[in-house]
Order: C-alpha cells, then sequence, then structure tokens
C-alpha cells in the first residue's frame, strides 16, 4: 500500500465520519422536529373534524363524517395515539423541555 493509498483511506474514512457527525448534529434532529410538528398539525385537523371521538360536541359532524372513509387509517392511529395520555403527555413534555 502506498503513501497515496493510505492517504486516500484516511481521507474517505474521514470524509465518512463527518458525515456522520453532521447528519447526527444538524439534519436528524431537524427531521424529527419536522415530523412531530407535522404530527401535530395532523393531530390538530383530526380533532377539529372529528371532536365527537372524545365526547365533544360538534354541529360540523354530519359534513365531516364523508371524510372518514377517506381517512379511515390516520383516524384509527390518531385516535390509539389520543387515548395514550402518557405518551402525549411525555411528548409535549420533551417539546418544551420538562
Amino acid at each position: 500500500m502506498t503513501v497515496a493509498d493510505r492517504i486516500e483511506a484516511f481521507r474517505a474514512a474521514l470524509e465518512e465520519w463527518l458525515r456522520g457527525l453532521y447528519h447526527g448534529m444538524i439534519t436528524h434532529p431537524a427531521y424529527e422536529k419536522i415530523e412531530k410538528e407535522a404530527e401535530d398539525t395532523e393531530d390538530e385537523f383530526m380533532l377539529a373534524c372529528f371532536p365527537d371521538a372524545f365526547g365533544v360536541p360538534s354541529p360540523v359532524s354530519y359534513y365531516t363524517a364523508e371524510l372518514l372513509p377517506y381517512l379511515e387509517d390516520e383516524f384509527e392511529a390518531w385516535e390509539r395515539r389520543l387515548w395514550d395520555r402518557d405518551s402525549l403527555i411525555e411528548r409535549k413534555g420533551q417539546q418544551y423541555h420538562f
């Protein structure tokens, strides 16, 4: 192995390590925040459309019921997530650093 090959191997390893460091420190936390914000927005939309699921009367539930066939999979996951209060409180606590 020549000196040039060793330098190239070291450079490749260093580049890979720096990419991982950049991803771990900057990119990944940003993606996580974006995903949590998107999930919060989805939760708010679902709560506005289907408040009857939690006992809150809504005059527009007749019209939003038409959306249910299109949102069936999301509705089930959303309902499970909101009924699991421990995870919801824990998640909001993480958001505000409690």
